[in-house]
């Protein structure tokens, strides 16, 4: 009994170590990125549906990567899946309930249809039983597409800004950059830490991998994302918080999916199909009407974001 109390404890340590190397790396990251923003006269929005997005995208990606290698495609697709639908019901309901959140829906329409077109694929996808390769191909050119053009279209030398830091506190683009990587790092860190030990800690109690992908899994990775919005909250940024929120989503389909697949072609489970993407596709399409008619969340939306996601916890149970 012993080695199995060592390595439960093991387990236990990862987890908090991991939370606290979560949270430092999202602060550094949104500190570096919003000072980078301003440096080259890009809008925070952009570098959240960008930079800070796929930053905190990484261990998504390293999850998934590694679990359909090792062949636990569930693990993976889990993994996915239920990181989109924390990411909106959780995070996105966490913030909303915090803090007025103001975002038109001119100005991320184009990653909503992304979006929510790439879920109907999925979901053609899971109907079919597999996810093919081509389908992987076709999504990573989609959004490498969407990346560069997006990119090359806010670099103008008229939209450069200047910095709002006092002067003695001006920050120079070698540390900005430096604070942007050493985010990366904690959170690509921590994430992976994290998820040792908590799936470690599910396995001890006999849950199924699909069900250790949606919930630990999911939930693990999805705390940079968390760590992230939380500064970014504190640093007033609401498009920056809200283009986090879906250039993850984005990323986590059209680059987490579509490497993996087009790496190794993946089966996909029928309980997806008649639980989970519905769900999934329907966090992304809420979005829509409330920030068309609202301009951005208010608070009651975050106690609906919230709500929703505890009851699609309480569905997995």
């Amino acid at each position: 009994m012993e080695p199995t109390s060592l390595s439960f404890s093991l387990s236990v340590a990862a987890v908090i170590g991991g939370l606290i190397m979560l949270v430092g790396g999202g602060e550094s990251l949104i500190g570096g990125a919003t000072r980078l923003a301003r440096h080259l006269g890009m809008k925070p929005l952009l570098i959240g549906l960008t930079v800070v997005a796929f930053g905190t995208s990484v261990p998504e990606l390293f999850v998934s990567l590694t679990a359909a290698i090792q062949g636990y495609p569930d693990i993976m697709i889990g993994n996915v899946v239920g990181s989109n639908i924390a990411n909106v019901g959780l995070i996105l309901g966490c913030s909303a309930l915090l803090a007025t959140l103001r975002l038109t829906i001119q100005e991320v329409w184009i990653e909503l249809l992304l979006v929510t077109c790439g879920s109907i694929i999925l979901m053609f996808c899971s109907g079919y039983g597999m996810f093919p390769r081509p389908v992987g191909v076709l999504f990573i050119v989609t959004l490498v597409s969407y990346t560069v053009f997006t990119c090359l279209g806010s670099f103008t030398g008229k939209n450069r800004q200047e910095s709002s830091e006092e002067p003695g506190k001006k920050m120079g683009l070698p540390l900005m950059l430096a604070l942007i990587f050493f985010g990366l790092l904690l959170l690509a860190g921590g994430s992976n830490l994290f998820i040792k030990g908590a799936v470690d800690i599910a396995r001890h109690f006999g849950v199924s991998e699909l069900i250790i992908g949606l919930t630990l899994a999911a939930i693990g990775t999805s705390l940079p994302e968390l760590a992230s919005s939380l500064s970014a909250l504190r640093h007033n940024e609401s498009g920056l918080l809200i283009g986090n929120i879906i250039g993850s989503n984005m990323f986590n389909l059209f680059m987490v999916l579509g490497l993996t697949g087009a790496i190794k072609p993946f089966t996909l489970s029928p309980e997806l199909l008649h639980r989970d993407l519905p769900v999934m596709l329907a966090f992304t399409l809420i979005l829509i009407p409330i920030l068309h008619r609202n301009s951005g969340t208010r608070r009651w939306h975050g106690l609906l974001f919230l709500g929703a996601y505890a009851a699609y916890m309480y569905s997995l149970i």
